[in-house]
């Protein structure tokens, strides 16, 4: 079954969609999840705060913005997030908001735009590395192991990585 349909039937209050969504994405809830929270326990609650946002925000979802893989994506790194600053004893993502100025938003927009090119202009393994590193919060032995590297290897394309965002972003060389 379609996920925007399984998100139609959660938000119309069919547990049943929200059990077999869980039971289809589980594996990729906890592998999103697993980065931020090295314990279990805590990872099987975030899962669980990651179903209740699900069941909360299902009629949210708008296929015009983003994929299905895209929001669910960012409901688990913001929940294993917050999970993992009421730990650390931080404010929560979704407690802090304030409301930029119009200036502000601009700049947001702007900085935005210039970071969508960059990753844009990246290929391949530096890629997947970059997504591995700074939006899954992977280590950087996980890189390694799953990508088949060596973490040293892992540790010098980060460096050259950040050297070359930095530049497509229009920051200082070197």
């Amino acid at each position: 079954m379609r996920d925007t349909e399984l998100l139609r039937r959660i938000a119309a209050g069919d547990e049943a969609a929200l059990h077999e969504l869980l039971r289809y994405y589980g594996p990729r809830i906890r592998y999103i999840i697993r980065p931020f929270l090295p314990d279990t326990r805590e990872q099987e609650e975030c899962v669980q705060d990651v179903a209740m946002t699900l069941w909360r925000k299902a009629g949210e979802f708008d296929e015009k913005r983003a994929s299905f893989a895209a929001w669910l994506t960012v409901i688990c790194r913001n929940a294993a997030l917050n999970r993992a600053r009421r730990r650390k004893g931080e404010t929560p993502l979704d407690e802090s908001v304030t409301v930029p100025s119009a200036e502000d938003e601009v700049l947001r927009r702007e900085r935005q735009q210039r970071l969508y090119q960059a990753v844009a202009q990246l290929y391949g393994t530096e890629r997947q590395i970059f997504f591995r590193k700074y939006y899954y919060g992977q280590s950087t032995a996980q890189i390694a192991a799953e990508l088949g590297l060596t973490e040293r290897g892992v540790e010098g394309r980060l460096y050259r990585l950040r050297d070359k965002m930095r530049r497509l972003m229009g920051g200082e060389d070197g």
